[in-house]
């Protein structure tokens, strides 16, 4: 045998042995990794609550237990119409209606305290009137959180509004095409992830934990508050008891909703020049005359100093 062929035999059968020896390499990690799946102890709740940040282990239940006793003794108000007006909100921080109120009590306590240090330290100040900064600092720290729900509960609103002609669209043509009602909802869930699919989910969810189609239903147009929602719901509430095709009912839905939004951009068109009187008179305007006016003063000046 020459020396070449004694070399490539040698580096073939070093390639061979190599290549044998991995896939045998790899076979005991993969049975492992398989026999892991049966065998490894699974973690305990208390393992896996410490995995958790410090954050959201200690101080955030901290803080919501504390929230939540302020609210217990703080100032009563209508349990049901507050919770109403978290769910539009999207139910921001998972908020619930006592750690609310012990927000606001939060907040204007902290807020007037500071209001009342700041006053004490500038010293010349009447009694009265730091009194009356005060007052206010409580009044406004007891409603920061109320005007900070309600914008929350707007945007929520304008975005529903805004994704429900799309929504139905994708509903109408899914149950044109065969499928069933709740199919053609889990589709729309799967197509957009916005506050509208949100509330799809739940009601996906109800339905499947055993709450009627109706309750369910009835239940998104509470917690949305939009009238087109509550429009559509009670729709497809009546087809479903009168047995009336669902796919004439959607449709007829989403043209409406087309025509409300068609009729909602031209309203918002005919409001846009009254919106822009006020910022023009009293910041474009003064700032136009100082421009062209501005260089003819002095003359003007000259001209009467003159006489």
């Amino acid at each position: 045998m020459t020396p070449i062929l004694l070399f490539a035999f040698v580096v073939i059968a070093g390639i061979g042995l190599m290549i044998f020896g991995l896939s045998r390499a790899r076979q005991p990690d993969a049975i492992g990794e398989r026999l892991n799946q049966f065998t490894e102890r699974q973690m305990t709740l208390e393992e896996l609550e410490l995995q958790q940040p410090l954050m959201q282990r200690v101080f955030i239940p901290a803080a919501r237990s504390v929230l939540s006793l302020l609210g217990k003794y703080g100032p009563k108000q209508s349990a049901e119409r507050l919770r109403t007006n978290l769910q539009q909100a999207g139910s921001p921080g998972g908020i619930t209606p006592p750690m609310f109120i012990g927000l606001r009590v939060v907040l204007a306590l902290l807020l007037g305290l500071m209001i009342t240090v700041v006053t004490i330290q500038t010293g010349d100040m009447p009694i009265f009137q730091r009194l009356m900064y005060s007052a206010v600092g409580f009044v406004l720290g007891y409603m920061l959180p109320v005007m900070w729900l309600g914008r929350k509960i707007t945007a929520r609103k304008k975005a529903i509004t805004k994704a429900l002609p799309d929504a139905l669209d994708l509903l109408c043509i899914s149950v044109e095409a065969g499928l069933a009602f709740d199919l053609a909802l889990q589709r729309v869930t799967q197509k957009w992830d916005d506050e509208l699919s949100r509330e799809f989910k739940k009601v996906l969810s109800d339905i499947r934990l055993g709450r009627t189609r109706r309750e369910a239903l009835k239940d998104v147009a509470v917690r949305t508050g939009v009238e087109d929602v509550q429009t559509f719901t009670a729709a497809v509430i009546q087809a479903d008891q009168l047995g009336v095709s669902m796919s004439k009912i959607l449709r007829l839905q989403s043209d409406q909703m087309r025509v409300r939004r068609r009729q909602r951009a031209e309203e918002a068109a005919q409001k846009a020049p009254i919106k822009m009187l006020f910022p023009m008179v009293f910041l474009i305007f003064p700032a136009l005359f100082v421009v062209i006016l501005g260089p003819a003063i002095p003359r003007i000046m000259t001209s009467f100093g003159s006489l």
